[in-house]
């Protein structure tokens, strides 16, 4: 049986103790039925993985003894996606589990022109993150900007390998047949796709134009297929 393994901040040094938050603690006693004595692993999302065991089995405030730690060593090529929020919220978080599942690194919601839906919860989105994190065994939480417009954005970017998927006959290149780079950004576009003035301007500012491949894809969809084409270039 596989420990269980639970999202944490602030976790002390070694041979300390510590109080889970009450959504963790309800989850090792009450869904678990872990007792004291019983072992799980944490992870802070910043690379580090804890090992532990509970001390004291309160459904509310379960303490655990921080036993040891192991450091995971980050990505070795920072992946980031910058795409529209969407107009059916539970795509764009299908899109978040899935993308932080393949191991994309940054995350960067975009208010595009033809941006049909703006509100965005950034805890429950953090929230989906988090619990991907977790079901892959991941150690490293992505980092979940909130969004910005998109003018702004491209303005700001600083990516060494920066490309773009849109929907408009030119010129693209395959993203396999790209160079590897430590770090690349793609940005997706709306329902709709990017507006010509978007594209414009993202290729002024030196984003390459690529192909997801022949068919035309949802937005969300796009954004996995792109995660999954760059992590296993």
């Amino acid at each position: 049986m596989s420990v269980p393994f639970f999202y944490e901040t602030g976790i002390p040094q070694l041979n300390s103790h510590f109080t889970l938050s009450e959504e963790t603690s309800k989850h090792c006693i009450q869904v678990l039925r872990m007792k004291v004595g019983g072992k799980l692993q944490l992870t802070n999302g910043l690379g580090i993985l804890y090992k532990a065991s509970v001390v004291s089995d309160d459904k509310k405030k379960t303490v655990v003894l921080i036993e040891g730690s192991i450091t995971i060593p980050a990505p070795s090529k920072k992946t980031g996606i910058a795409i529209s929020l969407l107009k059916n919220a539970s795509r764009f978080e299908w899109f978040l589990e899935k993308a932080t599942e393949i191991g994309v690194t940054d995350i960067q919601p975009l208010i595009c022109s033809r941006t049909e839906h703006h509100r965005f919860r950034y805890d429950r989105m953090n929230g989906i993150l988090i619990a991907a994190m977790l079901q892959s065994e991941q150690a490293w939480l992505p980092v979940l900007h909130e969004p910005v417009a998109f003018a702004k954005f491209i303005d700001q970017s600083a990516w060494s390998q920066k490309l773009i998927a849109h929907c408009e006959d030119e010129q693209k290149q395959f993203i396999k047949d790209l160079p590897s780079s430590a770090e690349t950004q793609i940005l997706i576009g709306p329902e709709g796709d990017f507006s010509v003035e978007e594209i414009k301007l993202a290729l002024d500012n030196h984003y390459l134009p690529v192909s997801l491949g022949e068919t035309r894809l949802r937005a969300e969809t796009a954004g996995v297929v792109a995660a999954t084409l760059l992590a296993n270039r």
